[in-house]
């Protein structure tokens, strides 16, 4: 039997979390919705319930990296995040640079002429299918 390779992975924000899958064959990263924080601990225990009831078997996390490259405060507020939901979920947690991925997912939604109001209540889960493809892509 083939071992899953389904991945959730997480745009990560103050007020939301952007959320996407992997296929079960880690090919194919969908965008699955917006969570809207409440506080850390609900945020850790909805996350670690979502990923195991959609049998995720790694946590990808987008690294907003500055610019440059180098990591500022929200990199290590994020860097927490991670390590939190690591040590509840049990599961192998990954961050990935994520620079331009909220602006790639509005550069795409506006070229579906999508209105403002509507790119805004997906643009978080976009851009975390985009933080997972190019993942994705890289570990072909």
């Amino acid at each position: 039997m083939i071992k899953s390779k389904r991945y959730i992975c997480l745009d990560y924000g103050d007020k939301r979390i952007g959320v996407a899958f992997s296929d079960p064959t880690g090919t194919i990263a969908s965008a699955y919705e917006v969570y809207h924080r409440t506080c850390l601990q609900n945020d850790l225990d909805y996350l670690c319930q979502l990923a195991s009831s959609q049998g995720a078997t790694k946590i990808i996390i987008g690294l907003p990296l500055n610019a440059d490259g180098t990591e500022g405060s929200r990199a290590q507020v994020t860097r927490q995040f991670a390590n939190l939901l690591q040590q509840k979920s049990g599961l192998e947690t990954e961050l990935v640079d994520e620079r331009f991925s909220s602006i790639e997912a509005e550069e795409l939604l506006k070229e579906a002429k999508m209105p403002w109001q509507e790119r805004k209540k997906i643009l978080d889960k976009v851009a975390a299918q985009i933080i997972l493809q190019d993942y994705l892509n890289t570990k072909k």
